[in-house]
């Protein structure tokens, strides 16, 4: 029972692979607070904001709560009506992220995204919102979704400047105030949209970290060493 008053029961069932037909799509995925998710093919999924929108109902829930006497089997009541209140939030923001990342996946062969700090940022004054979003449920959720539908699934460095490097002529900019959501770069030319520019530099870096991956060279050979090299000797390449 969970503290909603809801039973659940739990079992565990063995299932199998159940890929889907191949396509030749490839996207990249830059998750934000002011859209939910954008896509490197231009497509912005807005965010709903599922808690926001019931503030005002948990609001009254918890002023209810509140001048409940302690103890007493009408806190008990009021104290239930709360946590309902969160369970359908989260149950709405699970179903409709399921939605998504099942959409995405049947869409595209190769999905990446970038390797975001959730617990950092949960400890900063975006922290109700960063929870209201659910990034890493719905990163969880297209991981193991291409993992039974036999896409691929890539995570990018959190510390790539893919909001500050041109992704048409790969020239990092410099850092720009958040406010700027359009650019220009200075060498090109192009313009670009901030939230789309960073999930087209995502796409380029799991591109390129998969083909390593599987096989490209991401170390030189073995090399005779040079004659005036401190330390080396010839034979032992």
């Amino acid at each position: 029972m969970d503290a909603a008053g809801r039973y659940f029961a739990s079992f565990v069932v063995e299932t199998g692979d159940d890929p889907l037909p191949e396509t030749g799509r490839e996207v990249g995925i830059d998750l934000g607070l002011t859209h939910f998710a954008v896509l490197s093919d231009g497509r912005k999924v807005a965010n709903p904001r599922f808690l926001r929108r019931a503030e005002r109902k948990l609001r009254k829930a918890q002023q209810a709560l509140s001048r409940k006497e302690k103890g007493s089997s009408n806190r008990v009541k009021a104290r239930v009506k709360v946590a309902r209140v969160h369970a359908r939030v989260a149950d709405t923001r699970r179903d409709w992220l399921h939605q998504e990342s099942t959409k995405i996946i049947r869409e595209n062969q190769a999905v990446y995204v970038e390797n975001l700090r959730v617990a950092g940022l949960g400890r900063t004054r975006l922290a109700k919102s960063v929870h209201d979003a659910g990034w890493s449920a719905f990163t969880a959720m297209l991981e193991y979704k291409a993992r039974k539908h036999g896409r691929t699934f890539g995570r990018t460095g959190r510390w790539e400047p893919t909001t500050q490097v041109c992704s048409a002529c790969g020239i990092t900019d410099g850092p720009k105030p958040l406010h700027v959501r359009v650019w220009t770069c200075p060498a090109c030319g192009a313009v670009h949209d901030r939230d789309v520019n960073a999930a087209l530099n995502i796409l380029a870096l799991g591109r390129r970290d998969r083909l390593n991956a599987c096989g490209g060279d991401v170390r030189p050979g073995l090399a005779l060493a040079v004659a005036g090299e401190t330390g080396s000797h010839r034979g032992a390449a």
